[in-house]
């Protein structure tokens, strides 16, 4: 009979390595940005009709992207994640988190207001399917983790 030998991993490192995963450290940043871009979609269009009352954005995806891919280099092919225990090509920079930005670009009204109501209600869906996907994945995420742990034994 063999001696199989099992190497011993703290519960402190395990933890780390559930919880330091992608899925546990974009799917929830990505969820409160969605939360938040709801609030201010809401605010927008609470504002509508507010005189010389500027629309306000979140913006969060494109610094998301910066923090995992890099700054876009010129013309050159990137090096690739093709796992998420592979160390990263370079080390992130910032951590990327939801801002509130105003939008001074369109004026398409004369009482200088530049919420467009059917942009705003457009937006609204898209978000609110946006967090939807988000919880879908990140539920299914932990769901996954609990099969692991409760068929352990088994």
């Amino acid at each position: 009979m063999s001696k199989v030998n099992f190497r011993k991993v703290s519960e402190k490192g395990v933890l780390e390595q559930i919880f330091n995963s992608t899925n546990f450290n974009y799917l929830p940043r990505a969820m409160v940005a969605a939360n938040m871009r709801q609030e201010v979609i809401a605010n927008n269009i609470a504002n509508v009709n507010t005189p010389n009352y500027r629309k306000s954005v979140v913006e969060f995806e494109d610094l998301l992207a910066r923090e995992i891919y890099g700054e876009e280099p010129d013309g050159k092919l990137k090096m690739v994640r093709t796992h998420d225990k592979h160390l990263p090509p370079a080390p992130l920079k910032y951590h990327a988190e939801p801002t509130i930005t105003q939008d001074n670009t369109t004026i398409m009204r004369v009482d200088d207001n530049n919420v467009d109501i059917d942009i705003e209600m457009a937006e609204l869906s898209k978000t609110q399917l946006y967090y939807n996907a988000l919880v879908t994945e990140l539920s299914g995420h932990v769901s996954k983790l609990k099969n692991a742990i409760t068929s352990a034994g088994q």
